[in-house]
C-alpha cells in the first residue's frame, strides 16, 4: 500500500483527495503547511509528494527546492491554481516530476499518481481488476462479463472501477461524487444515483446493493 504525502493548505481540497487516494488503495498524509511537509517528507516513508504551490508559510518552489536538496527523490507532482507555461517549466526545472494545474479532475490526478509509482515500481500496479464474472481491464478500458465486452461511457467506467476498487465496502453519495466528478461538485445532485442506475442496466441488477441513508456497495458475489 503506498504512502502519499499530501501538502496543500486548502482544507476541501487536501480532503478530497485524500478521500479519493483512500478509496483507490492508498494511504494519504496531509500537512497544510511548508514546515510541516518538509518534517514528513524527511521521515523518508512517502512514495509520492503532492504538492501545492500556494501554502502559508513558504512558496511550494521553495519548499521543493529544499525537498531535493535534501536528497528527497520521491516522485512530485505540483498541484497548484499557477498555470502559465512559466511556472509550469520552473516546477519541472525546480525538481517536480508532473505539473496539474487548478481546477482539476481527481481521475486524471491518480492516472498520474499512478503512472509515477509505476515507473518506481513496475511490479506494484493492478492493472485489472474482478470480482467475479466481472472483470476491468485498467490499461485497455475494457470492461467484461464472463468473456463478453460491455460498452461504458467514461464516467461509467470511472465509477465502475470506485466499486471494483472497494468490493463489499459501502461508498457514500460524497465520496463517489468527490471520487468520480470531482471536487467542485453539487453534493445534492442525484447524478449517483442516476449512474448507479445506468450500471446496474449494463452490469447486473443484482452488483449493486442499495445501503439506505448511506450508498451503495458492490455485492458479494454468491
Amino acid at each position: 500500500m503506498s504512502l502519499i504525502l499530501i501538502i496543500e493548505d486548502e482544507p476541501r481540497i487536501s480532503s478530497f483527495i485524500a478521500k479519493g487516494l483512500k478509496a483507490a488503495g492508498f494511504t494519504p498524509t496531509v500537512c497544510a503547511t511548508a514546515q510541516d511537509g518538509y518534517r514528513q517528507a524527511q521521515s523518508g516513508n512517502f512514495e509520492l509528494i503532492i504538492l501545492d504551490l500556494g501554502l502559508p508559510d513558504e512558496d511550494g518552489f521553495s519548499l521543493l527546492r529544499r525537498l531535493r536538496e535534501s536528497f528527497i527523490d520521491a516522485p512530485v507532482i505540483i498541484l497548484t491554481a499557477r498555470n502559465s507555461v512559466d511556472d509550469t517549466v520552473a516546477g519541472l526545472q525546480n525538481g517536480a516530476d508532473d505539473y496539474m494545474a487548478k481546477p482539476f479532475h481527481f481521475d486524471e490526478l491518480l492516472a498520474r499518481v499512478r503512472l509515477r509509482l509505476r515507473t518506481e515500481d513496475s511490479s506494484s500496479e493492478v492493472s485489472v481488476l474482478s470480482h467475479g464474472a466481472l472483470e476491468m481491464d485498467l490499461l485497455r478500458r475494457l470492461v467484461t462479463i464472463e468473456g463478453t465486452e460491455v460498452d461504458l461511457s467514461a464516467r461509467e467506467f470511472s465509477l465502475a472501477e470506485a466499486f471494483l476498487r472497494n468490493p463489499g465496502l459501502v461508498l457514500s453519495r460524497e465520496q463517489l461524487l468527490s471520487r468520480v466528478w470531482g471536487y467542485d461538485f453539487d453534493p445534492g445532485s442525484n447524478v449517483v444515483d442516476v449512474y448507479v442506475r445506468y450500471l446496474r442496466n449494463k452490469l447486473g441488477s443484482e452488483r449493486f446493493e442499495t445501503v439506505r441513508g448511506v450508498g451503495y456497495r458492490l455485492a458479494r458475489e454468491s
